[in-house]
């Protein structure tokens, strides 16, 4: 056997687009520590299910932690300092979720990425994301960092505009997506989540979404 029929996941790297990086299991060692970290969190921002500006009700349960967390409602879409079901400050973002990420970034080229907002999504089969962009931060220079924790699931990355055919990237757990550069504003997604068991998650999807948001 040569170490050519087994190759190291841990160092697997795939170029995306300018500016974006896949890192295949980058985060699969620490996984355990995050996924603990996010239980701290969930216990005292449980998730929930927000409703977009025109009213509807995303399939996707959400929670954040850090000095910002992301909400929508009718009044639209923003970052704020205070869990609007509880009126407290978000929780802090644990140590090991933040350390990761701004490793992530600096493997893709980001050095120096200080995430104040991680944003804990909960897909459930059937579940998905539809295209869009991240732009309610303020500093649009920061990259996006995007850990995923649990189930398989396919990411969707597109370009700068809606049209067009995205690339179809099947993540597993473990699997780290960073974008930023000439690709922090492209359209991305994820496909509707197959039902399947995990033995870190259950019968879930868990994806963190690091952000510097003001």
């Amino acid at each position: 056997m040569t170490a050519d029929l087994f190759p190291d996941t841990l160092a697997a790297r795939e170029n995306l687009q300018p500016g974006a990086m896949l890192l295949r299991a980058f985060a699969l060692d620490e996984a355990p520590a995050l996924l603990a970290g996010v239980a701290g969190v969930i216990a005292m921002a449980p998730f929930r299910q927000m409703q977009t500006p025109g009213g509807q009700t995303m399939s996707v349960a959400m929670s954040s932690c850090g000095e910002r967390g992301w909400v929508s409602d009718r009044r639209g879409y923003r970052y704020s300092p205070t869990d609007p079901a509880t009126g407290a400050p978000w929780p802090a973002m644990p140590a090991r979720l933040a350390d990761l990420a701004r490793r992530a970034a600096a493997e893709a080229g980001f050095p120096g990425f200080a995430p104040d907002a991680c944003l804990i999504n909960r897909y459930l089969p059937g579940c998905r994301m539809g295209l869009h962009q991240d732009r309610d931060e303020a500093d649009l220079s920061q990259p996006i960092v995007s850990v995923s924790l649990g189930l398989p699931a396919t990411f969707l990355f597109g370009g700068p505009t809606r049209g067009g055919r995205p690339l179809r990237l099947p993540l597993v757990h473990g699997d780290v997506v960073v974008w930023g550069g000439p690709a922090r504003l492209h359209f991305h997604g994820v496909a509707p989540l197959a039902a399947g068991e995990h033995p870190a998650t259950g019968g879930c999807r868990i994806n963190l979404t690091f952000r510097r948001a003001t």
